[in-house]
């Protein structure tokens, strides 16, 4: 026990010194080499007669050296402690002293190097989001799905492209060129490989964090700025903590000369004192150089790894071509350099990761979840009829367009409005009734077999577009088509020059719809000449300046210029032979004394001038013998020639919202009339040669000044309808009875009440 206690106090003393009997003025002076030899000697079993005894015979030169002598004081343990302590202060090395607290002091420095981008506001939030994401796009069903359905796949063929001239009329992006699209995804993809609908939630969210991620770290370099500094500092460092460590290593003894004036006291000035802890800080010093070796070569590496390659881009090329995704974007910054820092940790990371940088794999994710939301039997609760009496259905803003679409086969009509990034599939062909496509704002792509197959069997298309480049180049090469509708409009350069493609292949086109702010007519027009046979243009306004493509429309029936500001019947339209139907509605027309030259357009039967600013009706309009149909309301004529009503075969006229203020008796010469508009006009009166138009039907007097209705009005026995409200009328004819055909009747109800009983019960079950 006592030989512990003693140990312990021993161990506690960091410094023990024992006298020197030869004095020293200076510590240089001072030889422990009996000390040394002693502690070198190595133990045997030995006598104690075999050594010297520790205190040696002194060599005494003159005036250099004495031997010194104890004093006795009995303050012997004061008086060493007092020593041990002045020694360590002053004879001991720094180093040796505060190695430890070095070592723990380069430590922490390095810790705090090594993690500093780890902390760096900066640099730490971006870290631990990619980390987040990373693991969570790891873990995805999504990730092993998306690998899975591609390492599987057979090749499939490329949606067409834009270049109409050739042969392949492609038309696609190149993110979605390698979209599968397998021949029954809806009805025969197994249960164990379809997400559920909230694993595909949990993809798409995923999809749009790693957007946002890769755009906000893409554009700046902090992160591979920062860890480039942090590098250099820490090799920096390794350098100079080794440099002075091992040049100091060495200072750390176990003996240690000492000298302090103490002769008055103790009786010595010279003392050699022994550093318990410097066997172990040596070895520890050592230790702690080869660990920081290795630590220096990790620093090294990682310097020459960062000097080694651009880290600022990052390929995915061997991605591409394992997985067969080959839209996979190369990144570039700070995104490309946590890339090349997962790979070093595992490349199965960066590879998973990559699935959700594919447009290709997202929009298969997006279709998956799409047809979880629209499966077909709600799909048929949309579908309506059209005015054409087709069954249509329409998809208003769906983020695409879903493949359940195709198992509803009764569809007719395709209606798809402002619906994103539309493709579409091969399945189009199980819509065996589908004849109507409608893309209104819908910039659609389609695929070879899915052309090959509408090509031959789609016969209306309508497009409503914002930019003239929105308009698919696919749609110019639909050989079956009959009808096609073009809406949108156009900047005011290209309003000037606007071309359409070629119009060659489509062999069978009849109807075509311009609906735009064009300056002049298109003249690829002329491409469907041979079987054009109606034309319209609806220009908004604008306008239409250059008319000369309509002049090879030699077999053009209808003719529709809407809107286009024209002041003057087109000379390009008297060319026309085969016209049947002109209709100039909303120009700024204020005289057609050129109606004369539409005799060259033998057969001509409707002609409509509504809708502008015509003051009267020119004599020779006689000359349109064919002339069935006419269209004057909503112009300034304030009379009605005689030669109008020489037209004899009309059978529609319609001169409503006039400023007319007599109807000329020569209206009776028009025996085949069945409709007849006078209303908002001025007339007070009625000729009475009205009432020999036997066939009339239709006889609207509405919003005039007739102040009385002539008995011989019971002679239109073919009436259907009669207006007569808004006139000053007192009271109705009972003689109106004899209009046996009549089915609606609209007057004010206070002249309904001036017939007999007998006529009102007979108009009442009418």
């Amino acid at each position: 026990m006592f030989l512990s206690y003693l140990l312990c106090l021993i161990t506690q003393d960091k410094i023990i010194c024992l006298p020197n009997h030869t004095s020293a003025d200076e510590v240089s002076q001072i030889s422990c080499k009996e000390f040394t030899q002693s502690t070198q000697r190595p133990p045997t079993n030995t006598t104690d007669d075999e050594y010297p005894t520790t205190t040696p015979s002194p060599t005494v030169t003159a005036g250099s050296t004495r031997e010194m002598t104890g004093l006795r004081n009995n303050l012997d343990l004061q008086q060493y402690s007092f020593i041990n302590q002045m020694c360590y202060e002053t004879a001991l090395h720094w180093y040796a002293k505060y190695f430890p607290y070095l070592v723990v002091i380069h430590t922490l420095i390095f810790i705090i190097c090594g993690n500093f981008w780890f902390k760096f506001p900066g640099t730490s939030s971006k870290i631990e989001h990619f980390i987040s994401i990373l693991g969570k796009c790891f873990d995805s069903p999504w990730t092993t799905r998306a690998l899975s359905e591609v390492s599987g796949e057979t090749p499939q063929e490329k949606p067409t492209d834009r270049e109409v001239s050739k042969p392949s009329y492609d038309e696609v992006s190149p993110t979605a060129a390698d979209l599968p699209v397998p021949e029954k995804l809806v009805a025969e993809t197994s249960s164990a490989s379809v997400l559920d609908k909230k694993e595909g939630e949990q993809a798409k969210a995923l999809f749009e964090k790693v957007k946002k991620f890769r755009h906000h770290v893409e554009e700046g370099d902090i992160l591979y700025s920062m860890y480039m500094r942090q590098t250099i500092l820490k090799v920096c460092k390794f350098v100079l903590i080794t440099i002075y460590n091992a040049a100091l290593v060495g200072q750390i003894h176990f003996i240690v000369p000492c000298s302090v004036h103490t002769e008055d006291m103790t009786g010595y000035n010279s003392f050699c004192c022994n550093h318990t802890k410097a066997h172990l800080f040596s070895k520890l010093a050592f230790s702690y150089l080869c660990f920081l070796g290795v630590y220096g070569l990790t620093c090294l590496y990682t310097l020459y790894w960062l000097f080694r390659r651009p880290l600022k881009e990052y390929s995915f090329r061997s991605v591409r071509e394992e997985t067969g995704i080959s839209d996979i974007p190369d990144v570039k910054n700070d995104f490309a350099f946590v890339l090349h820092l997962v790979d070093q940790y595992d490349s199965l990371y960066s590879k998973r990761f990559a699935v959700f940088l594919s447009e290709v794999s997202e929009s298969r994710l997006r279709q998956l979840n799409l047809n979880h939301d629209w499966p077909a039997e709600k799909l048929r609760q949309k579908l309506q009829h059209t005015p054409e009496g087709r069954l249509e259905l329409h998809l208003f803003k769906l983020p695409g367009l879903p493949d359940t679409v195709f198992e509803v086969t009764e569809t007719e009509s395709l209606k798809l409005e402002m619906l994103n990034e539309t493709l579409i599939p091969p399945l189009v062909n199980k819509l065996a009734r589908l004849e109507e496509l409608s893309l209104i704002n819908c910039a659609a792509k389609i695929q070879h077999a899915s052309l090959a197959y509408l090509r031959d069997r789609l016969r209306v298309l309508h497009i409503k577009f914002d930019d003239i480049k929105e308009i698919p180049l696919w749609v110019f090469s639909l050989r079956a088509l009959e009808q096609l509708h073009l809406i949108g409009y156009l900047s005011q350069d290209l309003s000037k020059n606007v071309t359409l493609e070629s119009l060659r292949e489509l062999k069978s086109l009849k109807v075509l719809t311009l609906k735009s702010n064009l300056s002049k007519v298109p003249p690829t027009v002329a491409d469907v000449a041979s079987h054009l046979q109606k034309l319209t243009i609806h220009n908004d306004g604008t306008k239409l300046l250059t008319l000369n493509a309509l002049k090879r429309l030699s077999l053009l029936k209808e003719l529709e210029l809407i809107r286009c500001d024209l002041e003057r019947i087109p000379h390009a339209v008297f060319s026309l032979t085969n016209l049947q139907l002109l209709d100039l509605k909303e120009n700024n027309l204020h005289t057609i004394e050129e109606i004369i030259s539409l005799q060259h357009c033998r057969k001509l039967s409707v002609l409509r001038l509504w809708h502008n600013q015509i003051a009267y009706i020119p004599d020779h309009i006689r000359k349109l013998k064919g002339l069935e149909e006419l269209y004057l309301s909503r112009n300034k004529i304030l009379v009605l020639p005689s030669p109008l009503f020489l037209c004899t075969k009309l059978r529609h006229l319609d001169l409503s919202y006039n400023e007319i203020r007599e109807l000329p008796p020569e209206v009776g010469v028009l025996q085949l009339l069945q409709f007849l508009s006078l209303t908002g006009n001025f007339l007070d009166d009625l000729p009475n040669e009205l009432f020999f138009c036997q066939r009339l039907k239709t006889l609207k007097l509405a919003q005039n000044k007739l102040v009385s209705l002539s008995p011989k009005i019971g002679s239109l026995t073919s009436l259907v309808k009669l207006e007569l409200k808004g006139n000053k009328i007192d009271f109705l004819p009972p003689e109106i009875a004899g209009c046996v055909s009549l089915k609606k009747l609209i007057v004010e109800q206070l002249l309904i009440d001036t017939l007999p009983s007998d006529v009102r019960e007979k108009l009442g079950d009418d």
